[in-house]
């Protein structure tokens, strides 16, 4: 599974205007949120599936159906927490060499493998 990092970003970034910079224990928070619920997991993996999707149309050049596939995503990402969202959309405010970058990464990375098919 391609990470799902960057549409995460792109999807949620309009939801939650207001960008904060995230720590690692707000991203520890909204993992404990999502794992904790399989209604959320489910949603948290359709997204990165709806982020897969959008790039392939984004390379195919359907713009139509990214912005069709995006409030899919964005759809989903609302019934996650709004912690998700202010997650996403703040983490661009993080410097990725930080020692809160690494841990926030490591956290969304083990969110993506809750969703790695067999």
């Amino acid at each position: 599974m391609k990470s799902i990092f960057a549409a995460l970003v792109i999807v949620m970034a309009p939801v939650y205007a207001q960008a904060q910079k995230p720590t690692r224990a707000d991203a520890q928070n909204v993992f404990e949120i999502i794992t904790s619920d399989k209604a959320k997991t489910q949603a948290f993996c359709d997204i990165g599936e709806l982020g897969d999707q959008i790039e392939e149309a984004n390379a195919k050049k359907d713009f139509k159906k990214v912005k069709e596939l995006a409030l899919k995503a964005e759809e989903l990402g609302r019934k996650l927490s709004p912690e998700y969202g202010i997650l996403m959309n703040g983490i661009q405010n993080v410097d990725a060499d930080s020692e809160d970058g690494h841990q926030i990464s490591s956290t969304i990375l083990a969110l993506e493998k809750l969703c790695a098919r067999e």
